[in-house]
């Protein structure tokens, strides 16, 4: 009579041979989330980067109301704060026309975890900063940037892009 099942060494190689796969997947797995991470700090960059121009484009075109101060030749038309690309700001022609250049903050996904109280942790550049600065100087918001010196899949660090 043969008896069926198996035996030790067919389970020890099944096992060995599920560890070196399982191995395997582990670095494509970290690279495809690390890679789907970067794709979406890109997307925020971009739509901060987006309202930033929007904002500027309006107060050069004279769009939004001068009576509130939002535009200040001063301070070469930039939002003063992130923040302030998400409160309604009053157009001109109309005490109910607003607009809104953000719903809110996107996420700095590359700095959410080493500050998980401020997830909006963006670093700021004002238009009278140095092109390479990463001390915000004040005054307005012309540029935003990671705050992750964290290396990405291409080299570069995220807070050069």
């Amino acid at each position: 009579m043969m008896q069926k099942g198996l035996t030790l060494i067919e389970l020890l190689v099944v096992i060995a041979i599920v560890s070196i796969l399982a191995a395997a997947a582990m670095p494509v797995s970290r690279m495809t989330i690390k890679r789907t991470k970067e794709m979406a700090l890109r997307k925020n960059l971009r739509i901060l980067r987006t309202a930033i121009d929007e904002f500027k484009k309006d107060c050069v075109a004279k769009t939004l109301s001068t009576l509130e101060g939002y535009c200040k030749s001063d301070q070469y038309n930039y939002p003063e704060s992130l923040e302030m690309l998400t409160e309604p700001l009053q157009l001109k022609g109309g005490v109910d026309k607003t607009k809104k250049y953000l719903r809110r903050i996107p996420r700095d996904i590359m700095t959410e975890l080493e500050s998980p109280d401020n997830p909006n942790n963006w670093g700021l550049r004002s238009y009278s900063d140095p092109p390479d600065s990463t001390d915000w100087g004040g005054g307005n918001v012309f540029d935003v940037f990671s705050k992750s010196e964290t290396k990405a899949l291409d080299g570069s660090q995220y807070n050069t892009w």
